[in-house]
């Protein structure tokens, strides 16, 4: 397949159209960076490219219009970002739900299943098959719930705890392959103001003042997110003690294979 704009590089991110994402794809524009920005909402996409323009007027970006929770628009989406030379494909899409595991509509956990684990899983093999051997980045957005279990949320952290576990894996696989370029690692972020709890509660207008004692902007969290791709740590998280921003290694256990 023939390469588009070959002498371009791209970071892709997915879940784009708004909060992180969106934030994020902002970010990288100031930098000058190329965008493939991935997202189910064409207006929003449209929307948030326009303003890309008129801030980073150098920057190509590109949108594509997906929906990740379906497992053959995640396959046929990767056929048309091989026409692109990837520098970092950051893995944002996801939602969460509230409410207790006996409680939830289990359409929308199998979905929630589908999009913050099965496509990510996909995206990240297939991007670590064609380019692990380039100086690339692969950023999976976890949670500080990918680490620590909380009431009211318990399938959603565990879709987080597969994000945690994956990358952190992956990232000891590429640290032990001599040809290997390519870094993985994983953002954790805390309490973000976006639509995440609107889409969690199913209820517009969430209130985070009265929610939570502390929350980031999605502006403060896309900047945690490129001090962790300037970095060579594994994990950006947000200490829930400090709530302050810090780079780390892997936190889970992993038994090196016997020689």
């Amino acid at each position: 397949m023939k390469i588009q704009n070959k002498m371009k590089k791209y970071i892709a991110i997915t879940g784009a159209s708004s909060g992180i994402g969106a934030a994020t794809a902002k970010a990288f524009a100031r930098r000058g960076e190329n965008l493939i920005l991935i997202a189910r909402r064409a207006e929003l996409l449209q929307s948030l490219k326009d303003e890309i323009a008129q801030i980073a007027p150098k920057s190509d970006v590109v949108i594509k219009i997906c929906d990740l929770a379906r497992s053959k628009n995640v396959l046929a989406l990767w056929d048309e970002l091989k026409s692109y030379e990837l520098k970092a494909l950051i893995n944002n899409a996801g939602f969460g739900d509230f409410g207790l595991v006996g409680e939830q509509d289990l359409q929308k956990t199998v979905k929630m299943i589908d999009l913050n684990v099965t496509a990510l899983a996909i995206l990240s093999s297939l991007f670590v098959r064609d380019y692990k051997r380039k100086q690339t980045q692969l950023i999976n957005i976890s949670s500080v719930g990918g680490y620590f279990l909380a009431p009211g949320v318990v399938p959603y952290c565990a879709t987080k705890f597969f994000v945690s576990a994956f990358t952190e894996g992956l990232h000891r696989e590429l640290a032990q392959d001599k040809e290997a370029k390519m870094q993985a690692k994983v953002l954790a972020p805390a309490a973000t103001k976006s639509e995440f709890c609107d889409v969690a509660s199913g209820k517009r207008g969430f209130d985070y003042d009265a929610a939570f004692s502390q929350y980031h902007s999605s502006e403060q969290t896309a900047e945690f997110l490129l001090t962790l791709y300037d970095s060579d740590a594994c994990i950006g998280e947000v200490d829930l003690a400090s709530f302050e921003f810090k780079l780390s290694e892997p936190k889970f256990n992993y038994i090196a294979a016997a020689k």
